[in-house]
């Protein structure tokens, strides 16, 4: 179907698709902290669970779509590119905090044992792709492994929420998560839920135009399927939590804006699963290019550096770990492109 429009028409829909993402993943991010207002859960807990996963539906749509096609870079980098890319908006999200360092400020055990979690399970897909091609039912063993830990690691994240062995150290600079006391927080449950549900079927269908379009720019214009999926795709999918992030800070539910953030990249390596369900001419991990390992490499050192900055909660001004994300990113993608 695309193949037939005219290069502007096909950028335009794409920006159109984009734009779409871009308003339900605002809408996304208020039901989500009255959701944790109601729930009791928390906004760490549900900017993991619910809010992470959520904005992520239109990137798992692209994965799917492109491994369903038998691209498995695109499907791959766009995953990966996106954890790098929504790594890096929490690093902008940071600079417009100007109370307080944002990690300082949205200490919380969950994020801290999300991001750890988020570290081993980028481990998965490299331990496969250098380990023996092993395949059942054309799905590596290492997917059965990511879907096992990220579903391990959600139960415990919840355990922590309930019976937690640490805490960190609260100053004046912390902000608590604390239920808003409005209108709002007085709605039921599922008075919630429901248009929470709704704004997530267009995210997916958007995700289904973004994968198409991608697809046909990086054949019209002979395009390598990982920049287009790291650079392209993956910073277009991952919109939602741009603007989820800097809509939590502007709220003050700065806990949803950092577990949105973590949540969401744990949930994306999910994106792996369900491509190499899909691709179905083998092990997705080993129909990759060295490009591809690039950006899982540089999602993992993102990660780490984010780890570390939650431990160490520098209190004041933009946070060295901030900066630190944004010039690997930035270098990342200047190593891609040029």
């Amino acid at each position: 179907m695309f193949a037939s429009l005219s290069t502007p028409i096909l950028f335009a829909l794409g920006g159109l698709a984009g734009l779409i993402i871009l308003v339900t993943g605002y809408r996304m991010t208020g039901l989500s902290d009255q959701i944790a207002d109601r729930t009791g859960w928390g906004e760490a807990l549900v900017g993991a669970a619910l809010l992470g996963a959520a904005t992520s539906m239109s990137g798992t749509v692209v994965s799917l779509t492109s491994a369903l096609d038998g691209r498995a870079s695109l499907a791959f980098s766009n995953g990966i590119g996106g954890i790098a890319a929504q790594t890096a908006f929490l690093a902008l999200a940071d600079m417009i905090y100007r109370r307080a360092n944002l990690e300082h400020a949205a200490a919380d055990l969950a994020n801290v044992f999300q991001a750890g979690l988020l570290l081993l399970l980028l481990t998965v897909p490299l331990m496969a792709f250098t380990a023996p091609e092993v395949a059942f039912w054309g799905i590596h063993p290492a997917s059965v492994a990511l879907f096992a830990l990220y579903a391990y690691g959600m139960r415990a994240t919840a355990r922590l929420r309930e019976e937690p062995m640490w805490h960190p150290v609260s100053t004046s600079d912390t902000r608590a998560d604390e239920p808003e006391d409005d209108e709002e927080a007085e709605k039921p449950v599922g008075a919630l839920v429901v248009p929470f549900l709704i704004l997530l079927v267009l995210m997916g269908l958007s995700g289904f135009a973004v994968a198409r379009i991608a697809a046909e720019i990086s054949d019209r214009f002979d395009l390598s399927d990982t920049v287009v999926g790291a650079t392209m795709t993956a910073v277009l999918t991952s919109l939602p939590e741009l603007v989820t992030t800097l809509v939590a800070v502007r709220r003050g539910a700065l806990q949803l804006a950092v577990g949105g953030i973590i949540g969401g990249n744990t949930f994306d390596t999910l994106f792996l699963t369900l491509s190499d369900i899909g691709y179905r001419d083998g092990s997705l991990y080993h129909a990759i290019t060295a490009d591809d390992l690039f950006w899982l490499t540089v999602a993992m050192m993102m990660t780490a550096v984010l780890i570390l900055g939650l431990i160490f909660r520098q209190r004041k001004g933009i946070g060295w770990e901030s900066i630190g994300l944004l010039v690997i990113y930035a270098g990342a993608l200047a190593v891609q492109v040029l």
